[in-house]
């Protein structure tokens, strides 16, 4: 007896590769998007560190070092450019994540769609496998009673 074979496997096969991409191109943004989430954090940080660096030097009853509290409010203007930076690339990321997730639920609606085409053929084809069983058993059956009665017709 032969087994079920479905005509469109090239395409199912295709279709769960095309998917497979889709689902490694999400990992990729969302590393993207966990890397520069960590940089806004050390820009943070930093940014914290240098004000209260900055308020400590301003706060402190001797000479204050005005070329030191320059340089430690550069930094902090600096670290929030960088910061502001870094959150404008994380929304263009967060749009791509998005994007990006729009077309791996469509992949995976494509290939569920030639899933379910197989599977209904398959279904099919073990159906007509059992009619076919049950009509040569109902053949033998009567071969063997007609056998039994000792005349064929």
């Amino acid at each position: 007896m032969a087994g079920f074979k479905f005509k469109l496997q090239p395409v199912l096969e295709m279709r769960e590769r095309e998917e497979r991409e889709k689902k490694l191109a999400l990992a990729d943004l969302e590393r993207e998007r966990m890397w520069i989430e960590n940089r806004i954090r050390g820009y943070q940080r930093n940014i914290e560190t240098e004000q209260s660096s900055l308020a400590q030097m301003l706060g402190t009853q001797g000479g204050v070092d005005l070329r030191g509290a320059r340089l430690q409010a550069n930094a902090a203007v600096s670290n929030r450019f960088s910061a502001q930076r870094a959150v404008l690339e994380l929304a263009g990321v967060h749009h791509q994540i998005e994007r990006a997730r729009t077309e791996l639920a469509e992949a995976s609606t494509r290939r569920k769609a030639v899933e379910l085409l197989r599977d209904r053929q398959q279904e099919a084809f073990e159906l007509e496998q059992r009619r076919r069983e049950s009509i040569e058993m109902d053949d033998m059956s009567v071969m063997r009673y007609s056998r039994g009665q000792g005349t064929l017709r």
